[in-house]
């Protein structure tokens, strides 16, 4: 790695003279397996226009559906009362409700990715969207519990491929420097959608039939983004796949509104070559090849064994099931009015979410999750402390209508508002980086692997939450939560490189000699001072 960089000092220091140098370095770099990210550098680069946000704001429509669809079942499940048949809903009942929409997650994610290397990243949110409206509906006008039932499972497809491809989408159409932040919006749009999902929740949890409303009103967001996408464009890397360099060129100009001709042509070349490499790598192997190459070559396996991990750990933490249930328990608890309790939770879910968007690219992808962790297993640990001291009277287990002590539900619900907090600022937003990981070719299939790896865990959490707080107390299942969450946190110490401020093809470069969480550090000063470089002669020469 350093004989490489004193090798090519002479040629950065030159390339600041011309245009023609880069080029030339550009193809030196692909094929010494390495891209130098000083030829790539577009005037304004780090400031954001109105053409990206306006693409991220319509693309995390997809999250925010994604939000509203997982937190408007909380509120609806304690107000269906017998209109699905049953004079209540039993646990197992509510479990199946609830975990229908994540086993439909789960087999959406798996293909959505693939798919979306084949007919591109725009069609498949549109498909997303279908999926999403017939839910809604069908939801709506259901009576039986299995037909809501089967509605939530349909609903789950859409949600899987939105979680799969949006964040995907938004990478590949996000200059570099902004890529984490980029990403973090369609965090912010899942978070929101639940905290709007909780608000109409509270606002029709006293009228009859009200919960045909909350799941109904799904239908308008979904109906508005498949309007948008018609309006918006296909990823570039996706478009030179094809073959389409000008309508590729096209979109980069708007995305680097700032640049230069000249810069943008470059940035267009250096993507083309690594796509290029990709399309060939494509066209020479078969899907099965290309699976096989994801488990088994080195580079990619680790990769995969990185995303996969922090997928597995945001669901493994137990958020979601709070998310779905948390009504149900502060009900239990003792809270007068558990929605609106809830909303406080997914509040604070979207607070933290902000806070997120404005740090993760400066603080960086692994430092803020080891930040933030700690504070995930703190609360853990609280709650399943004050847990225990709860229900000692009811026999260590939740018993509706009895009386708990407020002191000790006041730091549950502490507890729980330092647990989404902590979870909210870091492995709520960290894992869905997941699309930079991996390098074109395996892109689809890498994402799709590790989506379907959340929604997986996710299903497993949420269809055994609640006979898990009946089996081992609500106590030991939050202390269970917060040993995985230590397990997490020692992963992320010595398996998590920090990727943030590399480009797409270069984040892949860190995976070469094992996790990299030494040699990401490196190569992202390295480039830092190249930058600098690049940008101290340019302007000597102004």
């Amino acid at each position: 790695m350093g004989s490489y960089d004193d090798e090519k000092r002479g040629d950065v220091e030159t390339s600041e003279k011309s245009f023609d140098q880069p080029r030339d370095d550009v193809a030196k770099d692909l094929a010494a397996g390495e891209i130098l990210e000083l030829v790539v550098v577009a005037e304004g680069e780090e400031r954001t226009t109105w053409f990206v946000w306006l693409l991220v704001f319509c693309s995390s429509i997809s999250g925010l559906l994604f939000g509203y669809d997982t937190g408007v079942v909380s509120g609806a499940l304690i107000s269906i009362g017998s209109d699905l048949g049953p004079q209540s809903l039993s646990n197992l009942q509510k479990e199946l409700i609830t975990s229908a929409t994540t086993l439909g997650a789960l087999l959406g994610s798996l293909g959505a990715g693939i798919l979306s290397d084949v007919i591109g990243r725009r069609p498949v949110l549109g498909i997303a969207d279908i999926l999403f409206m017939g839910g809604a509906i069908g939801q709506a006008v259901c009576h039986t519990v299995w037909s809501m039932i089967g509605t939530r499972f349909l609903i789950g497809w859409g949600v899987g491929v939105a979680a799969c491809v949006a964040p995907l989408y938004i990478q590949e159409l996000s200059p570099t420097r902004l890529r984490g932040r980029m990403v973090v919006i369609n965090v912010v749009a899942i978070t929101f959608g639940q905290v709007v999902a909780y608000g109409i929740d509270a606002g029709f949890e006293n009228v009859s039939g009200g919960w045909r409303w909350m799941v109904g009103l799904g239908t308008v967001p979904s109906g508005l983004q498949l309007i948008f996408l018609f309006f918006l464009p296909e990823s570039p890397r996706i478009l030179l796949k094809r073959g389409q360099v000008e309508e590729a060129r096209a979109v980069m100009s708007k995305v680097y509104s700032h640049a230069t001709p000249e810069q943008i042509d470059l940035k267009v070349k250096v993507l083309q070559a690594a796509v290029k490499q990709s399309i060939e790598i494509t066209r020479t192997t078969t899907f099965w090849q290309r699976l096989h190459s994801i488990l088994f070559v080195p580079i990619n396996r680790r990769a995969l064994i990185v995303a996969c991990a922090l997928q597995f750990a945001q669901q493994a933490c137990g958020f979601n099931t709070l998310m779905y249930y948390s009504a149900t328990l502060f009900k239990e608890i003792g809270f007068n009015q558990p929605t609106a309790v809830g909303l406080i939770i997914s509040g604070t879910n979207f607070l933290f979410t902000l806070f997120a968007l404005k740090y993760i690219d400066i603080i960086g992808r692994r430092r803020i999750l080891l930040w933030s962790m700690p504070g995930m297993i703190f609360g853990l640990v609280l709650a399943s402390v004050a847990f225990h001291f709860l229900t000692r009277n009811t026999d260590d287990v939740l018993v509706d209508g009895a009386h708990y002590s407020h002191a000790w539900s006041g730091i549950v619900l502490f507890s729980m508002i330092a647990f989404v907090a902590s979870y909210a600022t870091g492995i709520g937003n960290v894992p869905w980086q997941q699309g930079e990981l991996f390098s074109l070719e395996v892109r689809g299939i890498g994402t799709s692997l590790a989506t379907t790896t959340n929604w997986s865990i996710n299903l497993l959490i949420g269809a055994t939450y609640l006979s898990l707080m009946a089996r081992i107390t609500p106590s030991g299942a939050f202390g269970f939560y917060a040993g995985l969450c230590a397990l997490t946190f020692v992963f992320v110490v010595f398996c998590f490189p920090e990727t943030a401020g590399l480009s797409l093809e270069e984040v892949r470069l860190v995976f070469r000699n094992g996790f990299g969480v030494h040699e990401s550090g490196q190569l992202r000063r390295e480039r830092r001072a190249k930058r600098m470089r690049a940008v101290e002669g340019r302007s000597g020469q102004v």
